[in-house]
């Protein structure tokens, strides 16, 4: 019982902490295409969108319906 109660503590935090603009996304970083100076570029691998970014890290948010901030 306290194992069941468990997965289900589990996954109620799953669906509470779970970021939903980025749960479509698969962010890839693009290699072959480099940006300025410390900007990587990745692209989504389920809508194909394009963004850059400063930090490293892939993308926060999901571009699937918008395009990226204009700089």
């Amino acid at each position: 019982m306290i194992v069941v109660a468990g997965l289900v503590l589990a996954f109620v935090l799953i669906l509470i902490f779970a970021n939903r603009d980025t749960r479509h996304c698969r962010w890839r970083e693009d290699r072959r295409q480099g940006g300025p100076e410390g900007a990587r570029l990745y692209r989504c691998m389920a809508c194909g969108a394009v963004a850059q970014t400063e930090t490293g890290q892939p993308p926060r948010t999901c571009y699937r319906r918008r395009g990226p901030p204009s700089a």
